[in-house]
Order: C-alpha cells, then sequence, then structure tokens
C-alpha cells in the first residue's frame, strides 16, 4: 500500500517529552488549552491513542478559521484586493456590503464555510475516497515525526471525530 506522511515534527530542540502519568498529562492537555483536559488525558493513557497529536493538529487547524465576531478578515481582504485585484473573493465580498449584508454576517458564513472544510479535510486524512479501482490501495495518514522526519508513534486517526469538540468558540 503506497503511504504519503503528513507529519507533525517536533526539532530536537524542541521535541517534549509526553507524560505517560494522568496528572501530569492532564496538566499538559490544559496548559495547551483542551477542555475536558482529563478525558484526552484519560483516553491517551487508557486507548493508546496520540489524542495530545491529535488535539495540537487540530488546534493549530482551528487557528486558520476566522473567530466569531472578527470582521479583521474583511478589511485585510479588501486591502490586500487593491494590491492584487485579481481574486473574485474580494469584489463579491464588497458587493454583498454595498448591498447590505452585515460584516457579522459574512463572517459567519466564511467561518461556517471554513469549519466545513477543515472536518471535510480531516475526514479525508483518513479515507481519500478514491472511485477509481487502481488506487483503492492507496492511502496517506498523519503522523508525528521524529527530526529526521520519520514516523514515530501510531497513526494519528478520526481527527474529523474531535473537529466540532476543540472548536475554540464551541460553547461550553
Amino acid at each position: 500500500m503506497a503511504k504519503l506522511d503528513v507529519a507533525l515534527a517536533p526539532t530536537e530542540a524542541t521535541q517534549m517529552h509526553i507524560p505517560r502519568n494522568l496528572k501530569e498529562l492532564t496538566a499538559l492537555f490544559a496548559k495547551y488549552g483542551a477542555r475536558e483536559p482529563e478525558s484526552w488525558a484519560r483516553s491517551q493513557l487508557d486507548e493508546g491513542i496520540p489524542q495530545l497529536q491529535r488535539f495540537l493538529f487540530l488546534r493549530q487547524a482551528w487557528s486558520q478559521v476566522v473567530r466569531n465576531g472578527d470582521e479583521q478578515w474583511i478589511r485585510s481582504l479588501l486591502q490586500n484586493a487593491e494590491r492584487s485585484p485579481d481574486g473574485p473573493v474580494a469584489p463579491a465580498v464588497r458587493r454583498c456590503l454595498e448591498k447590505g449584508v452585515s460584516a457579522q454576517d459574512l463572517t459567519d458564513i466564511v467561518r461556517g464555510v471554513q469549519a466545513e472544510f477543515l472536518f471535510g479535510l480531516c475526514y479525508l486524512l483518513d479515507d481519500p475516497m478514491f472511485t477509481e479501482a487502481e488506487l483503492q490501495n492507496f492511502s496517506w495518514g498523519l503522523f508525528e515525526v521524529d527530526e529526521d522526519g520519520d514516523p514515530i508513534g501510531p497513526r494519528i486517526f478520526a481527527l474529523h471525530e474531535s473537529v466540532s469538540e476543540t472548536d475554540p468558540e464551541r460553547e461550553l
């Protein structure tokens, strides 16, 4: 089976020790902002799932999604369009604003679409969904890697199951 590695690569200088006891691992999840840190830690220790790696990937992925109420993306988009006017998004946003669509509504739309994309991308990491027969055994995965870029530890899987749970805007 052909493999493509997408990897979390700690550098030698910053490679982190991952605790193997509940109290320390829970504290680490809490430090990095996990809701219900003990649940994440217990799952990692009891089930052998690399939950810290899953959580950290999703935390970083969510940092690329527009935050609720953040309208700065609109100003940035329109400013960038002045320098590079060829893209289709800025003119469409400008037309929406001119027609009275609120910046909050645009932000809600963009954030929702980005969140759906994030879910789909995470699902794609587990299941390429190829329909061509010759590609049925082709897959990829997300792995933590060592300083040489070689995979270590188990494959990080089922990220899509935690996308909603790791949304920084999700109500508690």
